[in-house]
């Protein structure tokens, strides 16, 4: 039978020191054990951290490439707006070109026009002195001073390319002839008489001729008799 004052086999065998040191070891390995589980802990909090990093920095890459989508697209619109703009703003120059072109082009012409109109009426004005002087020159009354005169103008006609027309033997043109008297007998027509001569600045007519109408001068048509009188002509 045991007694129960008595120390339990094996216990009572542990001398002091040994018991000393198991607790000393025991104490570190609960200290190493809750050193561990810090450890785990500080380990698991630094994961955790790493991971919501990791997390945040994602959604603020994809946030900046969502941005700098936002942007390329609002540049492209504007660069499209832009493309818009100029071509209309080319569109608008070249009418604008078109018509400052078409504008000069039709300026041109008037004031071209305009020249040869006024041209024109001067040297209509200026005809009937024409006639006299001609009408004197004919009669041999054109001379001294009066010639002078009739010669500086005569120039100044030329320069203003106004041309005379109307001579003996021209064929007649309706357009530009003005007939009083027809003597034709065929139906080749040309001017006998020259009443009064027509004038013209290029191409535009000023004032017709007044003209009688007259047939061809006759021609000799038998070289054989021609010859015959120059030879006895020679003898």
């Amino acid at each position: 039978m045991t007694n129960p004052d008595q120390p339990a086999a094996g216990a009572a065998d542990v001398p002091p020191e040994n018991a000393a040191t198991n607790g000393e070891q025991g104490a570190d390995v609960a200290a190493d054990r809750t050193t561990g589980a810090a450890a785990d802990s500080t380990g698991n909090a630094s994961t955790d951290q790493q991971a919501t990093e990791k997390s945040t920095s994602e959604e603020e890459l994809l946030a900046a490439l969502e941005q700098d989508l936002e942007s390329a697209t609002d540049d492209v619109d504007e660069s499209a707006a832009l493309a818009n703009q100029l071509q209309e703003r080319t569109e608008d120059l070249q009418r604008v070109t078109a018509e400052y072109a078409n504008f000069r082009r039709r300026t041109d012409r008037d004031r071209q026009a305009l020249i040869a109109s006024t041209k024109s009426s001067v040297v209509a004005s200026f005809l009937p002195v024409l006639d006299d002087l001609d009408l004197a020159n004919q009669h041999g009354d054109l001379t001294g001073p009066i010639k002078a005169v009739a010669d500086k103008l005569e120039s100044v006609f030329t320069g203003l390319e106004v041309r005379r027309f109307g001579t003996p033997g021209d064929s007649f043109d309706p357009e530009i002839h003005e007939a009083v008297q027809d003597l034709s007998a065929g139906e080749t027509k040309v001017l006998g008489t020259v009443l009064r001569p027509g004038y013209m600045i290029g191409d535009k007519l000023i004032r017709t001729a007044m003209v009688i109408i007259d047939d061809p001068a006759a021609e000799d048509t038998n070289p054989s008799a021609a010859h015959s009188d120059e030879d006895r002509s020679g003898e």
